[in-house]
């Protein structure tokens, strides 16, 4: 666990840097999604950098297309690509486009970033699996946000008709979209809510998680995998900004780039995970 915990935090460290250095890119909602994906590519998932197109590899989705920077970083620590091409992140020609392209890097099973539709593609691999009689897993993240769209939900339908147990779908319940909620300055309204019950009520086996804590992380992918009969939802609740005290919880992070010394100060809180 302080393994998962140290490489976590270096994700986050490559996250912030990338984005200083292309001036462009979210922040926020990748950062509540690192524990997740670190559990993922180096614990959960059966994967191999070297042969990225592997027909039996577990594949992995993320719906949440924006916090593209997220899961790149992850698979440069991985070994899918050196550290060095993050630098292209977002430029012109780069494989690392602001929203991945599943055309362009081995590893990416999904062009994403038009939000609400990443589930339907899962299921269908999923699905793809059950009927070829492949092993492989799939798994979905999808952000809080998104789960208003309501292909979501017809998806949501659809893999519980056809107890699609290979499934696993991870909510990234971060709680906070692009322009906060009602205060003094936002006018929005917050979603009525409570997401474990409404995925139950789509016949989905539930698991409400911390989705920062690697002991929690664990157990819930290992009773996903106990489960037959019906696909799983974590609820993985997390917080936006996560790591970096001034950005947690603050929506301006969604997508704002950070200064040099607001950068200095960052890595300067993650190093603190770090054990050198």
């Amino acid at each position: 666990m302080d393994t998962l915990t140290q490489t976590a935090a270096e994700i986050r460290k490559e996250i912030l840097k990338t984005i200083h250095y292309a001036g462009a890119g979210h922040i926020g909602g990748p950062m509540s999604a690192v524990d997740i994906l670190t559990y993922l590519y180096f614990k959960e998932m059966n994967i191999n950098p070297e042969d990225g197109w592997n027909e039996h590899r577990d594949r992995f989705i993320l719906s949440k297309g924006h916090s593209a920077i997220a899961l790149y970083v992850t698979l440069a620590v991985r070994g899918y690509m050196p550290l060095e091409e993050l630098k292209t992140f977002d430029a012109l020609d780069s494989r690392l486009q602001g929203h991945p392209d599943m055309t362009l890097l081995p590893g990416l099973d999904m062009s994403t970033g038009s939000l609400g539709q990443g589930l339907s593609a899962g299921l269908g691999m999923a699905l793809g699996a059950k009927l070829q009689n492949e092993s492989f897993r799939t798994y979905c993240m999808v952000g809080d946000g998104e789960s208003q769209e309501g292909q979501i939900w017809e998806a949501a339908d659809v893999a519980s008709k056809y107890g699609v147990d290979n499934l696993v779908c991870i909510v990234d319940n971060n709680r906070l979209q692009q322009f906060g909620w009602s205060n003094d300055q936002v006018t929005r309204n917050a979603p009525l809510e409570d997401p474990s019950e409404r995925w139950k009520a789509f016949g989905w086996h539930v698991i409400s998680i911390d989705g920062h804590d690697f002991e929690e992380i664990e157990r819930a992918f290992k009773e996903a995998r106990d489960t037959k009969g019906k696909p799983t939802a974590i609820i993985a609740n997390t917080i936006k900004g996560k790591g970096v005290s001034f950005m947690e919880g603050a929506y301006l992070w969604h997508s704002r780039i950070p200064t040099d010394e607001e950068l200095k100060d960052a890595l300067a809180e993650l190093n603190k995970e770090v054990v050198l």
